[in-house]
């Protein structure tokens, strides 16, 4: 399974951009995006999840002030994040996963994309 994610580039603050992530395969597991800022450890923005009766449910960490809007293609295996009223401090590498799983309490993902660099500039 691969990821490739896609629409990062650079934009003044205020902005807004639109982010794809096409997965290769259809396969039944979420699909998530996180973000990575130099220096900080990646976190997670959203995701879909695979889990039983909440399958496909989309959920968002809570500190994106609801800027990120999360929303998916399942024909097309993709998946895309919308932003918009972009701020500096959202300057990050994004990143699209999928095949989420659970050890110890903690989520992580099986599959990776390579990430799509976000630039906002005052």
């Amino acid at each position: 399974v691969q990821v490739v994610e896609s629409g990062g580039g650079s934009v003044l603050a205020g902005g807004s951009l639109n982010l794809s992530c096409v997965r290769s395969t259809y396969v039944t597991c979420g699909m998530a995006w996180y973000r990575q800022a130099p220096g900080k450890e990646r976190e997670l923005i959203g995701r879909t999840t695979s889990e039983g009766s909440r399958e496909g449910k989309i959920t968002y960490a809570d500190s994106l002030e609801g800027r990120f809007t999360i929303s998916k293609d399942d024909p097309k295996n993709t998946l895309y994040l919308q932003m918009k009223d972009l701020k500096t401090k959202d300057t990050a590498t994004y990143y699209c996963a999928t095949c989420e799983s659970w050890s110890a309490g903690r989520l992580w993902y099986q599959y990776w994309g390579q990430g799509t660099q976000v630039t906002v500039s005052s």
